[in-house]
C-alpha cells in the first residue's frame, strides 16, 4: 500500500477531509485551488447563482477541460507525423531548388 498523508481541503465553505498517496498531495491541492478560482469566478459572473448551480458551472467547464486536453493528447501522434512529413517534403524541396 502507497505511503499516505492526510490532508484536509477547503472548498468555498466546505471542508473536504481525505486521505492521499503522499506523491499526489500537491495534485489533490492545485486541484483544490482550481475548483475554488472557478468557483470564485463563476460567483462573481452569477451573483444570484445557487451554490449548487454554481458547482454544476464549476463541474461542467472541469469537464470540458478534461475533454479538450484528452483530444489534444489524442492528436499529438497525429500531429507529430505530419510534422516529420513536412520535413522531408521541405528537404525533397530545397534539394530540387539546388539542382
Amino acid at each position: 500500500m502507497a505511503d499516505e498523508q492526510h490532508i484536509v481541503l477547503h472548498l468555498d465553505a466546505h471542508t473536504v477531509s481525505l486521505n492521499v498517496p503522499r506523491e499526489q498531495e500537491p495534485f489533490f491541492r492545485r486541484a483544490a485551488k482550481m475548483l475554488n478560482d472557478n468557483y470564485n469566478y463563476y460567483r462573481r459572473l452569477r451573483p444570484k447563482a445557487s451554490v449548487e448551480q454554481l458547482w454544476m458551472f464549476v463541474a461542467l467547464r472541469m469537464a470540458v477541460n478534461l475533454q479538450s486536453d484528452a483530444r489534444q493528447k489524442n492528436l499529438q501522434p497525429i500531429d507529430d507525423q505530419i510534422k516529420k512529413l513536412n520535413d522531408l517534403i521541405t528537404q525533397e524541396t530545397d534539394k530540387d531548388n539546388q539542382q
